[in-house]
């Protein structure tokens, strides 16, 4: 299958499909491609299930992507291939934003004290 290459969930399986397809599949779906959303104070960790390959360099398919919003480490991202290893990413994600925070949390008590 040539690039763009759509595909939707199916048991958290991603399956490769064509484009009318994926289509209706998005727009009756579109909470089940969000995989985690956690808020940490003012900074939003996100994990989605993208539905387009972006693999742009041909091989496996990379469909699945944690960003952070706010905080230190605004605009990280990462992708993945499994719904499985978003999973992971996710949590990862959340606990370097954890990480962060208490970095920050201590240096401005430290600060004040």
């Amino acid at each position: 299958m040539e690039w763009p290459r759509y595909y939707i969930l199916i048991d958290r399986l991603p399956v490769a499909v064509d484009v009318l397809t994926w289509a209706e599949w998005w727009a009756a779906n579109l909470k089940a491609c969000r995989i985690g959303e956690d808020q940490i104070g003012k900074v939003r960790v996100s994990t989605v299930f993208l539905g387009l390959d972006h693999n742009f360099q041909g091989g496996e398919p990379v469909l699945f992507e944690t960003m952070i919003f706010g905080g230190p480490l605004d605009s990280s991202q990462w992708r993945y291939r499994t719904y499985a290893d978003a999973e992971r990413g996710h949590q990862e994600a959340l606990a370097q934003v954890k990480i962060a925070a208490a970095k920050i949390k201590s240096i401005s008590d430290k600060a004040h004290s």
